[in-house]
């Protein structure tokens, strides 16, 4: 195993795999069309691209039918079953239901009205991806920034009429304008553990001055400075999840690093629409001790 997974020249052609499988979820991902992108025999494939993966191919490209289908009944809640199955590779929305319900314990309905990630991310246990992303890692030594802040209370999937609301201000004030000051979010919970009503995020817009005194209910909150464990998520921020519990699941057991008593927060990288959600970069940072 370990010649594969440092083996640079099987390292490009198990990426091209996967990039293939990525872009053609609802096409022919057989073993010999696949072995023929990774340029093995069919023989060898299966051995190797379970060493480089972690899980058999054959269970990868089911569960990477089912991340996308996660995501699109997020994304596209006015998306048939029909269509979601259909794009995501399964043969039938009766397929597509039971292996939904059979990997995640609930009907696809179900899971886009209330989306628990934490469950999802059980079910996605594919060694590549926390190598990945613990191969990311960043210590970083962030300074203490000051922000203008507004703290959305309530269900999380409410949250962007928070943002609609702390844009407005941005807009009106001019204290934070988008294209000179960063824009960071911070979760006070964890959504996929507290009950809706009790979840509380703040967004967050760099500031230089006090913020005045205004009707949005805009105040200031300051990040201190410290050490931080940084991962760069691509990617809707709605499955953010994905990104995060790798490191608390792998990269902090195997690190020698403790958790400061401070939640951690988000830098928004790209801005919304001007970079479609599934491009988006997000960095998370983890404050470490």
């Amino acid at each position: 195993m370990s010649d594969v997974l440092h083996n640079p020249t099987y390292g490009k052609r198990f990426e091209a795999v996967l990039a293939y499988i990525d872009t053609h979820l609802e096409g022919d991902l057989s073993v010999s069309t696949l072995s023929r992108i990774a340029n093995f025999s069919t023989f060898h494939f299966h051995r190797q691209f379970s060493a480089y993966v972690g899980v058999p191919v054959s269970q990868y490209v089911h569960l990477m039918r089912l991340r996308r289908a996660a995501h699109r009944l997020v994304e596209r809640p006015g998306q048939s079953v029909l269509e979601t199955a259909l794009s995501a590779g399964f043969e039938s929305p009766e397929a597509f239901s039971r292996a939904f319900k059979r990997a995640f314990g609930v009907a696809p309905s179900v899971f886009a009205r209330a989306p628990n990630w934490q469950v999802w991310n059980a079910a996605f246990v594919v060694p590549h991806f926390s190598r990945s992303i613990t191969m990311q890692v960043r210590i970083v030594t962030f300074t203490a920034t000051r922000f203008a802040a507004l703290e959305h209370r309530g269900a999380p999937g409410r949250i962007n009429e928070s943002v609609e609301r702390f844009r407005q201000w941005r807009m009106q004030s001019g204290q934070s304008p988008v294209v000179t000051s960063r824009t960071f979010g911070m979760p006070y919970d964890n959504p996929d553990t507290t009950p809706a009503e009790d979840f509380r995020f703040a967004i967050c817009g760099e500031i230089s001055e006090d913020v005045a005194p205004n009707a949005f209910g805009v105040g200031e909150l300051v990040i201190p400075a410290g050490r931080c464990a940084v991962v760069r998520h691509v990617g809707s921020p709605d499955y953010i999840g994905e990104s995060i519990y790798p490191i608390y699941r792998d990269w902090l057991p195997a690190s020698a690093e403790e958790l400061r008593d401070h939640p951690l927060f988000f830098h928004y990288l790209s801005v919304y629409p001007e970079t479609p959600l599934d491009q988006w970069q997000t960095d998370i940072y983890v404050p470490l001790k």
